[in-house]
């Protein structure tokens, strides 16, 4: 890889963490967002799945690029995605059942996430391999870390604890409103609320 190239990937990789965060900048993957960020661990399982198939899907679709057919583009997205969903879904089922459970249809569901799409057609059918690279990586740490934000904030607030152990005292009145989904709206409102507010101030 030149350095061209390499400045390129690294450039990519820092956009995506936060300039074009998926879930505070673009507003995308909402479904997992608002589902499963009860907990930090459902969360953050949901996060490496999507940044797996992130990374893989780019990297092949940038690998095939020169010998897409326009008319096949999507098709091609689609069934490259599918496959890294499936193998991500038999992990989790083979070494995680629990956690696969708990997850329940949202990992399936990550074949329709515009994050995984979008940046098939933006950045991996148009950039070579190490730029497509760097571009999912940033991506996917992003958005993983969008979900560990949400999920850290409502499971202190609804349980006391993080990570399932226990931060606040035991006199703390739990917020239990944060373990519904009109919690998930909640957190995810203020916190764009106030992403907002200071990149404006700033």
């Amino acid at each position: 890889m030149s350095v061209k190239q390499k400045s390129e990937a690294a450039t990519f990789f820092i956009r995506g963490l936060w300039e074009e965060n998926a879930i505070f900048r673009q507003l995308l993957g909402m479904c997992p967002t608002l589902a499963v960020t009860g907990a930090v661990k459902p969360a953050l399982t949901m996060g490496l799945a999507t940044t797996f198939v992130l990374v893989c899907s780019n990297v092949l679709v940038s690998l095939m690029r020169n010998v897409l057919q326009a008319h096949l583009r999507i098709l091609m997205f689609t069934l490259t995605i599918a496959t890294f969903v499936t193998i991500a879904d038999l992990i989790l089922k083979a070494f995680l059942p629990d956690m696969s459970e708990t997850l329940g249809p949202f990992v399936p569901l990550i074949i329709v996430n515009c994050l995984i799409i979008g940046r098939a057609e933006a950045c991996g059918s148009r950039k070579p391999v190490g730029t497509s690279l760097g571009d999912a990586l940033g991506m996917g740490v992003g958005f993983t870390l969008g979900l560990c934000a949400l999920a850290a904030i409502r499971e202190l607030l609804a349980t006391g604890a993080v990570f399932e152990l226990a931060v606040l005292p035991e006199k703390f009145e739990n917020w239990n409103v944060m373990q519904l989904p009109a919690g998930a709206f909640i957190t995810l409102g203020i916190m764009l609320g106030l992403s907002n507010h200071f990149l404006k101030k700033k």
